[in-house]
């Protein structure tokens, strides 16, 4: 095992995993799901069927045929009750499609494992599965494992770092589920044609090392290497990770594949190990549900389009007024304004907290401190950055490299004044995207 001696700037932050030792829940099938057309970066998906028509486990439902995108899958099998539009939790218009679940759980009768033989057998089978980046980034993977110049690619990075607080979904994964992450990644080196893989896992997590690396051993491996990484934020961004592991540094809009790398979320791998075994495509996610106003804080495994507010009545329901939900982290999640949407593909927590400890300090004047600018990894200047966004000023926002920003929220955190320093550096790259549009 090695470790590297030279870290990006990073900051320690509350771990809080209340639930790193409680095994996954399996939540019933609900009475009805809300399954998103867009549970992915890129082109939503169109209706493949109608009110009133008859779906079974697995069966597609939502396809495109545009490049960025990936399928939807049925996760009941049952009956289609319902379409409708929706305001989603990023604030674009969404379409659910209504699936009252006949509790059968019938398999679609066309559900078979993959028959692959090359490269491009793999790709395909990989986009029917409808996988996902399940870290977070709802990237299609199908793409991710399509690189332009396949030859150039010769390693393999699995992302297990999971080091935003109160989140254990990925740990229990690779407590539960070490042998299909070791299938996956030999399934991806095999067709991508890799030499090597690391598998990068925060070394908070001594348990998931040992049963890794012991299934390695176990089954001979010499091109599969567990990395323990410090358990430091933000570990399990896509550039700190690719440069905790080998040393190579990516800006902004570099793809890991131009330098050598393909990186896949440790779920993602375990994913397509699974699905190779049983050909039943992406229809439920693992997630953590936890924060001071649920009564039972749990790692759950829920069909994709189950309600919050139906894995929170799983979870006990609300022993506080709820006064912030959030998909994903405290750093990076995304709040939303009911508990009525539905989990999708890359959801991996459901963190509720009362307003005692979702309270934000009042914002005071900056004092000059310099803690942001030490705790970002990509020594940016957030003050000044914040600065030229008041003022729209492109050239400065350009100079003081903002699209560099992974919106990791650092800089907020360790800011005395509680300035949204990360907020405005997203909005001084919206600047930039918008002024690049008009041709400016």
């Amino acid at each position: 095992m090695l470790q590297r001696k030279k870290h990006l700037q990073s900051i320690v932050v509350p771990h809080q995993k209340d639930t790193a030792q409680k095994p996954t829940e399996v939540l019933p099938t609900p009475d009805f799901v809300y399954l998103s057309m867009s549970q992915h970066i890129g082109v939503p998906c169109n209706l493949l069927v109608a009110v009133g028509d008859r779906v079974q486990v697995g069966q597609p439902i939502g396809d495109t045929e545009g490049f960025v995108s990936a399928p939807v899958h049925a996760s009941v099998s049952g009956t289609v009750v319902g379409v409708e539009g929706v305001r989603s939790a990023s604030g674009g218009e969404d379409q659910l499609v209504i699936i009252e679940a006949d509790k059968e759980q019938t398999l679609w009768e066309n559900i078979q494992r993959p028959q692959v033989k090359t490269r491009e057998d793999f790709v395909k089978a990989i986009r029917s599965s409808g996988l996902v980046g399940l870290g977070g980034a709802a990237f299609p993977t199908h793409i991710k494992y399509a690189p332009s110049k396949p030859k150039d690619i010769t390693t393999l990075i699995v992302n297990g770092a999971e080091c935003e607080p109160f989140i254990t979904s990925d740990h229990r994964l690779m407590l539960e589920e070490a042998e299909n992450i070791i299938e996956g990644s030999l399934l991806v080196m095999k067709y991508l044609e890799l030499k090597e893989c690391f598998i990068g896992v925060e070394d908070n997590k001594p348990d998931a090392i040992e049963g890794l690396a012991r299934l390695i051993r176990e089954k001979g491996l010499s091109n599969i290497q567990i990395i323990p990484l410090r358990s430091r934020y933000p570990q399990g961004a896509e550039r700190v990770m690719i440069y905790e592991i080998t040393g190579k540094t990516l800006d902004a809009g570099v793809l890991p594949a131009e330098v050598g790398v393909i990186l896949s979320n440790v779920a993602s791998i375990a994913f397509v190990g699974q699905y190779f075994k049983d050909g039943i495509p992406l229809i439920k996610k693992r997630i953590t549900v936890d924060g001071n106003a649920v009564t039972r804080p749990a790692n759950v495994l829920c069909p994709l389009g189950t309600k919050i507010s139906d894995v929170i009545g799983f979870c006990g329901g609300y022993k506080e007024k709820p006064d912030k939900i959030l998909m994903g982290g405290p750093m990076m999640g995304r709040a939303v304004f009911t508990d009525q949407l539905p989990v999708i593909k890359n959801n991996n927590a459901l963190l509720v907290f009362s307003g005692r400890q979702a309270w934000i300090q009042e914002e005071t004047a900056c004092i000059n401190c310099g803690r942001c600018h030490r705790a970002c990894p990509f020594k940016l200047l957030p003050v000044q950055l914040s600065t030229a966004v008041d003022k729209r000023d492109l050239e400065a926002l350009a100079r003081l490299k903002v699209m560099q920003c992974m919106e990791c929220g650092s800089c907020s955190y360790v800011c005395p004044a509680r300035k949204p320093l990360s907020f405005n550096n997203k909005l001084g790259k919206n600047i930039i995207k918008e002024a690049a549009a008009h041709g400016k």
